[in-house]
């Protein structure tokens, strides 16, 4: 709950103002806690950042998993529909706004590039548990072959977006569904 009230309140300041701009005392004031909570919470600003960065990656998840639920038996769709909402919704973030627009951010950039590491792995163990769970129910093995590969790509999108005539989430169903219908025709014949 204090992690989501302060993330929440970072978000809200970020509806207001550019990250640049943005101080760890207001998030602070704006989640009702204090500095010293922040950083036992959070450890720095890098550390916040990491942690608001997270729960997208975790909304990226929660996409695929709503397809996944809506579309049972077609990947393609699942996949095309899951990304689509993940990318719609993470361009009108404010922090990928701000990582977006205006001066480079290095801090941010970094987040999704060089230190990407806890972020992907984060997204890649809760995707893998997800498509090992849903009607696909690939194999550990699979499942994490999947992810991490549908994690890589999705995250990657962010800080360059593809043009505005450029389906990605269908290109990318159609570049992940033969995975998964050669997984599903696979455990058929056994």
């Amino acid at each position: 709950m204090l992690r989501t009230a302060i993330l929440d309140a970072m978000r809200e300041l970020l509806l207001q103002r550019d990250w640049s701009k943005i101080t760890l005392t207001d998030v602070a004031a704006g989640a009702g806690v204090s500095r010293q909570t922040l950083y036992n919470e959070f450890g720095s600003r890098g550390g916040l950042a990491e942690a608001y960065a997270i729960r997208l990656a975790d909304d990226l998840v929660d996409h695929v998993e709503t397809a996944l639920a809506a579309n049972i038996g077609d990947a393609q769709a699942s996949i095309r529909k899951g990304l689509a909402s993940y990318f719609r919704d993470s361009a009108q973030d404010p922090l990928v706004q701000s990582l977006l627009l205006g001066e480079v951010k290095l801090d941010l950039l970094r987040l999704i590039t060089l230190d990407a590491g806890p972020l992907i792995a984060h997204a890649t163990e809760r995707l893998s548990t997800v498509v090992q769970r849903s009607w696909i129910a690939l194999t550990p093995a699979q499942a994490l072959t999947f992810a991490h590969a549908l994690v890589r790509l999705a995250i990657s999108y962010i800080p360059t977006p593809p043009p505005a005539d450029h389906d990605a989430p269908a290109e990318l169903g159609r570049v992940f569904s033969p995975y998964v219908a050669a997984v599903l025709a696979e455990r058929e014949l056994r």
